[in-house]
C-alpha cells in the first residue's frame, strides 16, 4: 500500500526545518547503509545524533502526531527518529530493500521496519530526476511530491531513487513499526477507516450504521494489533 500524505509540513514548519538542516554538516550517506545498500547508494546525509538531525527530526515527529491520515494509514507503534539526505547532480540510490530491523545508533532502541516514509523537502521544479520509484504487484509507482508532502510505502518493497540530473533533492526518510504487522490487514483497516470518516461526514457520528461500522473497525484492530 502506497499512500501520499499531503501537506504533512506546512510552510512555516518547512521553512524552520530547512533552516536547521541546511546549516548542518553533511556526510557520506553510507553511514547508515547495510551491505547491500552501500553498493547502490550515492548521496549525503546528516549524521545521526547531530544537533541538526535531532532538531529537524523533532519537527517531523510533531507533524506526524498531528496527522490523522498518517495514523490511519500507518497505525504506528514505534517510529525511528527521522533521518535526512540530499542528492546532488549525478547522485542516485539503486534498487534495494530496507533492512528488516533498524537500530538507533548508540542506543538499544530498535524497530521492525514495516513501513518506510519519505518526506520531500525541496520543490519539485528545483531539481530534475530524483524520483522515488517503488515496485509493487501493479508495476512501478513513481513519486515526486511538492515540498512538505510525504509518501508512505511498505519497507518490504523494492525501491530506488532515480539519478538527479539538475539541482538538489532534499528529503527526510525513516521507518516505523506498525501495530498491525500484515500489510493486507493494514490496507483493509485503512479503507474501512476512510469509509467510516466519509459516512460520518454525511450522516453524523450518532447514526446507527456509523456506530456499527466503527465497532467493526475497532474489533478488527483489536484482533490484529500488537500494542
Amino acid at each position: 500500500m502506497l499512500i501520499a500524505i499531503p501537506d504533512l509540513l506546512d510552510a512555516d514548519a518547512l521553512a524552520r526545518l530547512r533552516a536547521i538542516i541546511d546549516a548542518g554538516e553533511w556526510v557520506d550517506g553510507n553511514v547508515t547503509s547495510g551491505a547491500q545498500s552501500a553498493l547502490a547508494k550515492q548521496n549525503e546525509q546528516l549524521p545521526e545524533g547531530s544537533d541538526a538531525h535531532r532538531q529537524g527530526g523533532a519537527i517531523i515527529l510533531e507533524a506526524l502526531g498531528q496527522s490523522p491520515l498518517f495514523f490511519a494509514a500507518a497505525l504506528p507503534l514505534k517510529v525511528f527518529p527521522p533521518l535526512f539526505n540530499r542528492y546532488g547532480e549525478g547522485q542516485t540510490f539503486g534498487t534495494h530493500v530496507d533492512n528488516a530491523i533498524r537500530i538507533q545508533r548508540g542506543s538499544d532502541f530498535r524497530i521492525r521496519s514495516d513501513l518506510s516514509m519519505t518526506v520531500f523537502l525541496e520543490a519539485p521544479e528545483a531539481y530534475e530526476g530524483g524520483e522515488l520509484v517503488v515496485e509493487d504487484h501493479f508495476g512501478e509507482q513513481r513519486v515526486k511530491l511538492p515540498a512538505g508532502h510525504a509518501v508512505l510505502y511498505p519497507s518490504s518493497s523494492l525501491h530506488h531513487v532515480t539519478p538527479v540530473t539538475r539541482g538538489r533533492r532534499v528529503a527526510s526518510f525513516f521507518w516505523m513499526q506498525s501495530m498491525v504487522r500484515d500489510d493486507g490487514a493494514r490496507r483493509l483497516l485503512f479503507d474501512l477507516d476512510q469509509s467510516v470518516q466519509r459516512l460520518t461526514g454525511q450522516l453524523g457520528g450518532s447514526d446507527r450504521s456509523v456506530i456499527e461500522l466503527t465497532g467493526v473497525y475497532h474489533n478488527l484492530l483489536r484482533m490484529w494489533a500488537d500494542a
